[in-house]
């Protein structure tokens, strides 16, 4: 693979890093909030939703670097292309 897919690749991957760990956490902080504040639940749904997102963000994290190591070992064991060997 050329040096600037192979960067762009792993551009992506770090877009999409942010996101899967962003998006969790303060999806459930707005939730927990928004019970507490719209639904009158009590005044436990915002640790509750801070919780349950820091685990979903940990779980997001950790699934994003499996998948970057699963990246950087095929990258590894793919041998270099020739010129006149192309797929």
């Amino acid at each position: 693979m050329g040096g600037t897919v192979k960067a762009l690749r792993y551009l992506v991957w770090l877009s999409q890093l942010g996101l899967s760990t962003a998006v969790p956490l303060a999806g459930f902080i707005l939730l927990g909030v928004w019970l507490h504040k719209n639904a009158g639940w009590g005044g436990w749904t915002v640790p509750v939703g801070i919780l349950l997102g820091l685990m979903g963000a940990a779980g997001s994290l950790y699934n994003s670097f499996r998948t970057l190591h699963q990246m950087l070992k095929q990258d590894e064991d793919k041998p270099p292309v020739g010129y006149n060997k192309h797929e």
